[in-house]
């Protein structure tokens, strides 16, 4: 396929342009008079110049990815003019002016190109899913197609800025944490390369009874000098091949179904998770989007691979006849208030307030758990570094009184 610019004029009789990849010319012009678009001229596309690799690398360096400010930034703006009723294309042209990240702006102007080509809004930010996530393609998506695109940004900027809060608030509470593992780490290997060895090289001149505190860290010293090298491999290795696991559709799977049950945060990741559900289906369920469709919606936006198989189930459910509180009990993961305020809508039609309703109080206490995220993992710190401690302690004082004790006699 090849590539063709084009100008043209769409229903309101504005001048667009903008490249397409198309067989032919009468390709392109088929596309957008099926668009509602007018072409004036089409022609190949200029081949692009060549550039040279260390300025197109060093390019791509300053082309960082957006954050996730830019990204609530964005959100913000797109809802502004999507409700004061400015069409996409002429918003998606007025964003990319403004907006200061330029990885952003190249891809609000491809976004503006494939618009312009008669794709959908949500089909364009899909293309670029290392920017937007699957639940800002599945909410535009679901603002699309019930008319209320500005809401669902609305929504969007509401949550993505939940989650920076959340975000400063778990990176506040771990980062005490951090700093007093890192040094237990350092001081542990301080101590196996240099300390217990000289210690180790006393008591073999002495000729001791060593109790088993000091056997063991002698033996863990031992074995942490002589094969450092390939701990260090090991690890590294692990690391690379968890990461990747983790990638694939059955880690994907297995790990977002085990961080629901993590010590600490597990009830955090499951609440927030509950609480994006109750809000996108409260969303799609208000503007009337058919049920079976809106668990389809749904299962994309929770972006939980675990949670999503469950939600899958529910709809499955549904197309047989069941109950949406039947469906949800049956799959073992919503909490009672979940199912409770699913039967209590459905006996009265207000599911979408019910679950507005179940969003706002898992959203209340996400926030509560996280801010006392510190004073739950204090603790376990004190215990945890109270323990090694007095292993080191008795492993390495025992047999220094005892020597102490032999001098003396």
């Amino acid at each position: 396929m090849s590539r063709f610019s084009y100008r043209a004029r769409n229903r309101s009789g504005e001048a667009i342009n903008g490249e397409m990849e198309a067989k032919s010319i009468d390709a392109v012009a088929s596309q957008l008079l099926q668009s509602g678009s007018t072409p004036i001229e089409i022609k190949p596309a200029e081949a692009a110049a060549t550039v040279n690799p260390l300025t197109a690398f060093l390019d791509r360096l300053r082309q960082s990815p957006p954050t996730l400010d830019d990204l609530i930034l964005f959100c913000r703006q797109m809802y502004t003019l999507s409700k004061a009723g400015v069409p996409l294309i002429r918003g998606l042209v007025g964003l990319a002016e403004t907006t200061q990240n330029e990885y952003l702006v190249k891809v609000l102007r491809t976004i503006r190109r494939d618009l312009e080509a008669g794709r959908d809004l949500a089909s364009c930010m899909a293309q670029h899913r290392n920017i937007f996530t699957n639940l800002m393609i599945s909410m535009v998506q679901v603002g699309e197609h019930t008319g209320k695109l500005d809401e669902s940004f609305l929504q969007l900027a509401e949550y993505l800025e939940q989650e920076r809060q959340i975000k400063e608030q778990i990176t506040s509470a771990l980062r005490y944490p951090s700093f007093v593992i890192i040094a237990i780490a350092i001081a542990i290997g301080i101590t196996n390369i240099f300390v217990i060895p000289a210690f180790a090289g006393v008591f073999n001149s002495m000729k001791m009874n060593l109790p088993w505190q000091t056997q063991a860290l002698i033996a863990s010293s031992d074995f942490f000098v002589a094969y450092w090298h390939y701990i260090v491999v090991v690890i590294v290795v692990a690391f690379f091949w968890v990461r990747y696991y983790i990638n694939t559709e059955e880690g994907r799977y297995r790990w977002d179904g085990k961080k629901l049950t993590l010590p600490l945060v597990g009830s955090i990741i499951l609440r927030a998770t509950l609480s994006r559900f109750a809000r996108s289906f409260a969303m799609a369920s208000r503007a009337g989007v058919p049920l079976i469709h809106t668990l389809a919606v749904v299962s994309q936006a929770v972006d939980n691979s675990y949670v999503q198989a469950k939600v899958t189930s529910m709809r499955n459910g549904i197309e047989r006849g069941d109950s949406v509180t039947r469906t949800a009990t049956a799959t073992g993961l919503f909490t009672p208030l979940v199912i409770q305020m699913l039967s209590v809508g459905e006996e009265t039609g207000a599911v979408d307030d019910m679950l507005d309703e179940v969003a706002n109080f898992y959203e209340r206490e996400v926030n509560y758990e996280v801010k006392n995220l510190t004073s739950a993992i204090e603790p376990i710190l004190i215990v945890s570094v109270g323990a090694l401690v007095l292993i080191l302690a008795l492993g390495i004082f025992l047999p220094m009184w005892e020597m102490t004790s032999m001098a003396s006699q």
